[in-house]
Protein backbone atom coordinates (compact mmCIF):
# COMPACT_ATOMS: atom_id res chain seq x y z
CA UNK A 1 0.00 0.00 0.00
CA UNK A 2 1.44 3.44 -0.73
CA UNK A 3 1.66 5.76 1.95
CA UNK A 4 1.60 9.81 1.56
CA UNK A 5 5.02 10.86 2.13
CA UNK A 6 4.54 12.13 4.70
CA UNK A 7 3.53 8.99 6.46
CA UNK A 8 6.05 7.11 4.26
CA UNK A 9 8.81 8.80 5.97
CA UNK A 10 7.87 7.88 9.63
CA UNK A 11 8.37 4.12 8.21
CA UNK A 12 11.81 4.86 6.37
CA UNK A 13 12.97 7.19 9.30
CA UNK A 14 11.86 4.19 11.73
CA UNK A 15 13.39 1.30 9.52
CA UNK A 16 16.62 3.62 9.83
CA UNK A 17 16.95 4.36 12.90
CA UNK A 18 16.16 0.52 13.90
CA UNK A 19 18.98 -0.82 11.56
CA UNK A 20 21.39 1.49 13.10
CA UNK A 21 20.52 0.06 17.04
CA UNK A 22 20.26 4.41 17.45
CA UNK A 23 17.53 4.25 20.50
CA UNK A 24 18.19 7.98 20.54
CA UNK A 25 16.84 8.44 16.93
CA UNK A 26 14.03 5.88 17.42
CA UNK A 27 12.65 7.82 20.43
CA UNK A 28 12.75 10.85 18.19
CA UNK A 29 10.45 9.95 16.23
CA UNK A 30 7.75 9.80 19.35
CA UNK A 31 5.89 12.33 20.55
CA UNK A 32 7.31 14.15 24.12
CA UNK A 33 4.95 11.84 25.97
CA UNK A 34 4.16 9.26 23.26
CA UNK A 35 4.35 5.03 24.22
CA UNK A 36 5.55 1.87 23.37
CA UNK A 37 3.31 -1.26 23.47
CA UNK A 38 5.77 -4.34 23.49
CA UNK A 39 4.11 -7.91 23.74
CA UNK A 40 5.53 -9.05 27.81
CA UNK A 41 6.71 -6.00 28.48
CA UNK A 42 5.16 -3.16 30.48
CA UNK A 43 3.78 0.43 28.82
CA UNK A 44 6.69 2.52 28.05
CA UNK A 45 5.64 6.32 28.26
CA UNK A 46 8.06 9.54 27.19
CA UNK A 47 11.00 10.30 24.80
CA UNK A 48 13.44 9.05 27.35
CA UNK A 49 11.77 6.56 28.77
CA UNK A 50 11.42 4.69 25.35
CA UNK A 51 15.07 5.67 24.18
CA UNK A 52 16.49 3.60 27.63
CA UNK A 53 13.39 0.45 26.29
CA UNK A 54 15.02 0.88 22.79
CA UNK A 55 18.73 0.93 24.56
CA UNK A 56 20.61 -2.39 22.93
CA UNK A 57 17.58 -3.75 20.90
CA UNK A 58 17.39 -2.91 17.11
CA UNK A 59 20.38 -3.31 14.42
CA UNK A 60 18.33 -5.74 12.00
CA UNK A 61 17.00 -5.58 8.52
CA UNK A 62 13.99 -4.12 10.01
CA UNK A 63 11.04 -4.05 7.14
CA UNK A 64 7.71 -2.16 7.83
CA UNK A 65 4.86 -2.11 5.58
CA UNK A 66 1.58 -0.44 5.68
CA UNK A 67 -1.83 -2.76 5.02
CA UNK A 68 -3.85 0.54 5.53
CA UNK A 69 -3.53 3.75 6.98
CA UNK A 70 -5.65 7.21 7.71
CA UNK A 71 -5.08 10.93 8.44
CA UNK A 72 -6.63 13.82 9.00
CA UNK A 73 -5.65 17.25 9.81
CA UNK A 74 -3.38 16.93 13.26
CA UNK A 75 -4.09 12.63 13.90
CA UNK A 76 -3.68 9.59 12.08
CA UNK A 77 -2.70 5.98 12.13
CA UNK A 78 -1.10 3.33 10.60
CA UNK A 79 -1.89 -0.41 10.70
CA UNK A 80 0.63 -2.58 9.14
CA UNK A 81 3.55 -6.12 9.06
CA UNK A 82 6.71 -6.02 9.72
CA UNK A 83 9.75 -8.27 8.86
CA UNK A 84 13.19 -8.89 8.89
CA UNK A 85 16.04 -8.79 6.08
CA UNK A 86 15.01 -10.55 2.61
CA UNK A 87 12.89 -13.35 4.77
CA UNK A 88 9.58 -13.96 3.19
CA UNK A 89 6.31 -13.11 4.71
CA UNK A 90 5.52 -11.33 7.98
CA UNK A 91 6.83 -11.78 12.07
CA UNK A 92 4.45 -9.66 13.33
CA UNK A 93 2.19 -6.55 13.22
CA UNK A 94 1.71 -3.24 14.63
CA UNK A 95 -0.10 0.11 15.00
CA UNK A 96 1.28 3.47 14.80
CA UNK A 97 -0.55 6.01 15.94
CA UNK A 98 0.29 9.74 14.85
CA UNK A 99 0.01 13.57 15.80
CA UNK A 100 1.00 16.33 14.58
CA UNK A 101 0.97 19.91 16.35
CA UNK A 102 -0.99 22.03 12.75
CA UNK A 103 -1.70 20.08 9.88
CA UNK A 104 1.93 21.23 8.36
CA UNK A 105 3.79 19.86 10.94
CA UNK A 106 5.98 16.68 11.26
CA UNK A 107 4.08 13.67 12.38
CA UNK A 108 5.32 11.94 15.21
CA UNK A 109 4.45 9.10 16.85
CA UNK A 110 1.97 9.13 20.12
CA UNK A 111 1.97 5.16 20.29
CA UNK A 112 3.74 1.96 18.78
CA UNK A 113 2.07 -1.35 19.67
CA UNK A 114 3.58 -4.61 17.94
CA UNK A 115 3.21 -8.19 18.30
CA UNK A 116 4.97 -11.13 17.22
CA UNK A 117 2.86 -13.51 14.54
CA UNK A 118 4.68 -16.80 16.18
CA UNK A 119 2.35 -18.90 18.68
CA UNK A 120 3.13 -18.63 22.50
CA UNK A 121 4.99 -21.50 24.07
CA UNK A 122 4.42 -23.24 26.72
CA UNK A 123 7.25 -22.17 29.67
CA UNK A 124 9.46 -25.19 29.78
CA UNK A 125 9.52 -27.36 33.11
CA UNK A 126 6.36 -26.02 33.85
CA UNK A 127 2.47 -26.16 33.95
CA UNK A 128 2.38 -22.82 33.72
CA UNK A 129 0.56 -20.46 30.85
CA UNK A 130 1.72 -20.04 27.58
CA UNK A 131 3.94 -17.30 27.50
CA UNK A 132 4.47 -15.94 24.08
CA UNK A 133 8.46 -15.85 22.26
CA UNK A 134 8.78 -12.44 20.21
CA UNK A 135 11.23 -10.28 19.15
CA UNK A 136 10.01 -6.91 17.96
CA UNK A 137 10.88 -3.73 16.81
Amino acid sequence: MALPPELARVLRDYERAWRAGDAAALAALFAEDGFVLQSNRPPVRGRAAIQAAYAGQGGGPLRLRALTFAAEDTIAYIIGAYGYGDAPGDTGKFTLTLRREKADAPWQIASDMDNSNALPQRAQGSNASAQPQTAEP
